[in-house]
């Protein structure tokens, strides 16, 4: 397997953790008495900049 094949694979993979990941946090809501919601949100935001980092280097 080529190397950017694999990267886009990890690319449909990190696109699926971002959606778990939102769904697991929105999912949460009230009941969130220990802040995780908050820490879910901003690991989120940070899997989408991943992924769109590699988006990037895919496009190259």
């Amino acid at each position: 397997m080529t190397a950017r094949a694999e990267l886009s694979s990890v690319a449909t993979r990190l696109g699926e953790l971002v959606g778990r990941v939102a769904e697991i946090a929105n999912g949460l809501g009230g009941d969130d008495k220990d802040g995780v919601g908050p820490e879910l949100f901003e690991v989120e935001r940070m899997l989408r900049n991943a992924e769109r980092r590699l988006s990037r280097v895919l496009d190259r």
